[in-house]
């Protein structure tokens, strides 16, 4: 019988899918490949068996997967956006922080979800995603004072987007920062 590190056995079940949920996380870093069960227990320290145990195919692990991510994506650029004091520095933050994301092992992550996975299964998460960013973005533009902040919006994502092909991200943030810096009245 498998060792129970919790102090309840709905504590240790959560842990567990916890850990399957991570271990398949991390393998999309590394691969752009749908992983197996096998591969995705042996990270988590499973037996094959024992993750169907918390999944029963790894399509359901991967759907549960992106239900968790895209939010957990928009919470952590929201999170930035929020705690910018000002109209222009909240529209830089939601800039920053998507660059962020674009420059981490998540964007391999999104890269392999959109190769491993059924668009229905995408569409939703990816669709509540963006509505989730836009909220607070058009705000600090409307209480910038931008008398076109949709239009404005999608110019700034249009920039994100461009910016985080670049190869030298360092360098595609600098130049947004010259480009929009003086518009948004940032300082330095």
């Amino acid at each position: 019988m498998p060792r129970i590190n919790a102090s309840t056995l709905a504590e240790h079940h959560a842990q567990q899918r916890r850990a399957l949920l991570d271990a398949a996380r991390a393998l999309l870093a590394e691969t752009p490949e749908k992983p197996s069960m096998g591969a995705v227990g042996r990270r988590a320290g499973l037996a094959r068996t024992s993750v169907y145990q918390y999944f029963a195919s790894v399509d359901e692990l991967l759907a549960t997967l992106v239900g968790e991510l895209f939010p957990d994506w928009a919470e952590q650029v929201v999170a930035h956006v929020e705690a910018a004091a000002t109209p222009g520095e909240r529209v830089w933050a939601y800039v920053g922080a998507n660059l962020d994301l674009f420059a981490s092992s998540e964007r391999a992550v999104a890269r392999a979800l959109r190769g491993v996975v059924e668009p229905d299964v995408l569409r939703g998460p990816m669709e509540a995603f963006h509505r989730r960013l836009q909220g607070p973005l058009r705000q600090a533009l409307t209480d910038f004072g931008e008398p076109e902040p949709e239009a404005m919006a999608q110019h700034i994502d249009a920039l994100i987007l461009q910016a985080s092909g670049d190869a030298d991200p360092a360098a595609a943030r600098a130049r947004l920062r010259r480009l929009l810096g003086a518009y948004l009245r940032l300082v330095s």
